[in-house]
């Protein structure tokens, strides 16, 4: 097989590795938002909860928890397809990582804001949706590019539940035609194929942020 044939089978797989990665965002962003929120909030015991919530999916490796929750939950009766445990396991450990972007957002703001804020006798939810959140947002964007390019690559594990992606692709074709390094060095572009734009964009974004920032405290 020439190059181009290899990244071209390897690119049969590309289907379940973007369905992964939408999927998984819808965990991650959500997840991030709601955990990162709330460890910025709540104090005590509930703080607590949360903060060993985060560090579960932050802290616990991926491999173990695809397998744990592929293999072991049928055990109990709990039966998950493939896509379903891929998409919320790395969206739920992405989004713990991204909860702490969030939680950092909203620490870095100035204190005196959310003061004048109750000075105005704005409720706490208030509070946060309309002089926090829309802040932090601009600080929160980069972290969440590099969050989703991180997402991408990591969907290389999903073949460990029997997935037909990328890598899993990239196996076969490794195991039928006997030649490693151009099937995996295939594999290689195919992911740099599909990161790089993310970056690119993710660049763009930051030089945005950067120079609305400046004019916000040139004016």
């Amino acid at each position: 097989m020439s190059f181009l044939d290899v990244l071209s089978g390897i690119f049969q797989g590309l289907n379940v590795t973007l369905t992964v990665t939408v999927l998984g965002m819808l965990y991650a962003v959500p997840f991030a938002f709601a955990a990162g929120i709330a460890q910025h909030s709540w104090r005590g015991l509930a703080y607590g909860a949360i903060t060993a919530v985060i560090e579960f999916w932050r802290s616990t490796s991926v491999v173990i928890l695809l397998y744990g929750f592929y293999y072991t939950l049928p055990s109990f009766g709990l039966r998950l397809s493939g896509i379903t445990v891929g998409s919320m396991v790395l969206g739920l450990h992405i989004g713990a990582y991204g909860s702490q972007a969030v939680r950092g957002a909203l620490q870095s703001l100035d204190k005196g804001q959310s003061e004048a804020g109750r000075s105005l006798g704005l409720r706490g939810w208030q509070i946060l949706m309309l002089i926090e959140l829309p802040q932090a947002l601009l600080a929160m964007v980069p972290t969440f590019i590099n969050q989703f390019i991180q997402l991408v690559k990591g969907t290389a594990l999903v073949s460990l539940v029997t997935l037909t992606d990328m890598p899993f692709r990239a196996k076969e074709i490794s195991q039928l035609f006997y030649d490693p390094p151009k099937v995996y060095f295939a594999l290689l572009v195919a992911y740099f194929i599909l990161c790089y734009p993310a970056t690119i964009i993710g660049r763009w974004v930051e030089r945005k942020i950067g120079a609305g920032r400046k004019l916000d405290h040139a004016v």
